[in-house]
């Protein structure tokens, strides 16, 4: 009877301790530290051996996971990026086109590119320009006029004004600008009265809408910008 009863002393002494140094690993506490300091073990899945017992190591006794900055990525990738300022220009709302049809001055006149990306013309009605350049919306006209109403039409197509561009976010007047020919970023900013004092003057996010595609850059301040161009001005964090 008196050896049942040490045996059974014996292990309750034995789980006592190991109840005691369990909770102090898994916790990471670290008495010589004075703090909370967490030990980074190693990988989850992983064992490591304490007082002789493997005891697991878990994903949240694992080293933290150290992230770096977010990066905007195109919504669609095209032949013609964001950045590449030297493709054909493409037209899209806004435009204000200048059409002179030789002979016929009932269709010569200015016209502006509606939000659906059409110009309405005289005789043929409806006609898409969104996404043309001038020579492409050019030979749509004088195909549609050839076809049925006027022989051998010679017409030509001239951007008269550009749409604007808009500014956003830390500048001193944001809204929206007439284009400039081949202005930057920087250029944008001081026709929007500079920056403000807590803009960060080191990378800007572009936003450009191709054949109908809206695609997002970051971008430094001497990358050249587009009619219908969107430019937002970060705030900087210090």
């Amino acid at each position: 009877m008196s050896v049942r009863i040490l045996l059974v002393a014996s292990a309750a002494a034995a789980l006592l301790g190991g109840c005691a140094s369990g909770p102090e690993f898994l916790s990471g506490f670290n008495p010589e530290l004075q703090d909370d300091t967490v030990i980074a073990g190693p990988a989850p899945g992983d064992s490591q051996p304490v007082d002789g017992y493997p005891v697991p190591i878990t994903t949240a006794s694992a080293r933290p996971v150290v992230w770096g900055e977010p990066t905007i990525i195109p919504a669609v990738i095209q032949s013609e990026t964001i950045i590449d300022p030297t493709g054909p220009y493409r037209l899209d709302t806004g435009d204000r086109l200048r059409i002179f049809v030789y002979g016929q001055p009932n269709l010569s006149r200015l016209y502006i590119v509606d939000h659906e990306g059409k110009i309405a013309v005289p005789l043929i009605g409806n006609v898409t320009a969104r996404g043309k350049t001038t020579n492409q919306l050019q030979a749509t006209i004088r195909a549609r006029l050839g076809s049925e109403y006027v022989k051998d039409p010679q017409v030509t197509v001239d951007i008269q004004q550009n749409r604007p561009f808009f500014i956003l976010g830390e500048v001193k007047n944001a809204g929206q600008f007439p284009y400039v020919s081949g202005m930057t970023v920087e250029t944008a900013v001081a026709i929007a009265g500079g920056y403000t004092e807590r803009a960060s003057e080191r990378t800007f996010r572009i936003t450009r809408k191709v054949d109908g595609v809206v695609q997002q850059i970051e971008a430094p301040s001497d990358t050249q910008l587009r009619p219908g161009d969107t430019v937002y001005v970060f705030e900087r964090f210090f």
